[in-house]
């Protein structure tokens, strides 16, 4: 029920024409776990499908405002998705993009637009909805909003982006944010869950394979995941961001991965339960447009193996 009271609370300040008793569609223990402002901002609003490249967009100006929600019932995107339309339609926004996994444009799509990284968001490339909507508010501009809603294994993800320009009515209500798990406490709940967990707290200078702290929760609870049943394993994957060619990313890479290896070996942790590989800058977890994105894209994942 939280997750229908904060979206329902969501819709009541977006518009003044929903009813605050409107019940909104949307799956049962939907849970807030991100919720992230930029008082001034752009936010680069999909327009439509992308093709052979990123897709086209509308930069928007103002308050730049994200939140993700996980629903573990695993609802299709598209039932997420439904509902949020409708309500926006009734409020009078103009829908300027609806389209699903291939139609959007797939990875190009995934990738050439702005979303939350794990483990707030999740996008599988085969089975995500996305919406974008604008509505005149007056002030500096018009609002905007776009929903992504995505479904891996039995989890959905879903993010909803609003910018509200100066001078303009309030697009969204501050509420409670239910605080996401540690990351290095949930690295367990994400190899069940999902097969893999970023090692966050692992920072990387550019071009750089060197492991800083000494201390590194994630580390620690990734040791204790892999000691508690002598069948575990895992391949760890280095990423980089999309600076320089392909070849040589993949080798700093799969570095960065050895790294991380050679710090749980010293654990105690046996070698051939410890792959290590690179993938270069093939599989980025945010933008690689600015210098945080990037930063996020420099990481290692652990990602359970069969054997």
């Amino acid at each position: 029920m939280r997750g229908r009271a904060l979206l329902a609370a969501f819709f009541t300040a977006l518009a003044p024409g929903l009813a605050a008793s409107q019940e909104l569609p949307i799956p049962e223990g939907a849970a807030l776990v991100a919720d992230t402002v930029r008082e001034t901002g752009t936010y680069a609003l999909p327009t439509g499908p992308a093709r052979n490249g990123p897709p086209p967009v509308i930069r928007q100006e103002g308050e730049v405002r994200l939140r993700g929600w996980r629903i573990e019932s695993g609802t299709d995107p598209s039932r997420i998705v439904a509902p949020i339309r409708a309500a926006l339609e009734q409020t009078g926004f103009e829908i300027v993009l609806d389209c699903t996994a291939r139609d959007c444009g797939g990875f190009d799509f995934r990738y050439g637009i702005e979303v939350l990284p794990p483990p707030e968001m999740h996008v599988d490339l085969g089975r995500f909805h996305a919406l974008s909507a604008r509505r005149e508010a007056g002030g500096d501009g018009p609002v905007a909003i776009s929903a992504l809603a995505s479904r891996t294994g039995a989890t959905a993800h879903l993010q909803i982006v609003t910018v509200t320009p100066e001078g303009a009515s309030p697009a969204i209500t501050t509420g409670a944010v239910s605080p996401a798990p540690a990351p290095a406490e949930d690295i367990a709940d994400r190899l069940a869950r999902d097969g893999h967990a970023v090692l966050d707290g692992i920072a990387f200078a550019p071009g750089s394979a060197t492991l800083g702290a000494r201390d590194i929760p994630a580390l620690d609870a990734l040791a204790r995941w892999l000691g508690a049943d002598p069948g575990r394993r895992v391949v760890l994957v280095g990423h980089t961001d999309m600076t320089g060619k392909l070849d040589a990313n993949i080798a700093l890479s799969r570095r960065r991965a050895q790294a991380v290896r050679q710090r749980l070996l010293e654990t105690g942790i046996a070698p051939d339960r410890l792959g290590a590989e690179g993938a270069g800058w093939l599989a980025p977890r945010a933008p690689n447009a600015s210098a945080a994105g990037r930063a996020a894209n420099r990481r290692v994942e652990a990602v359970v193996s069969g054997g």
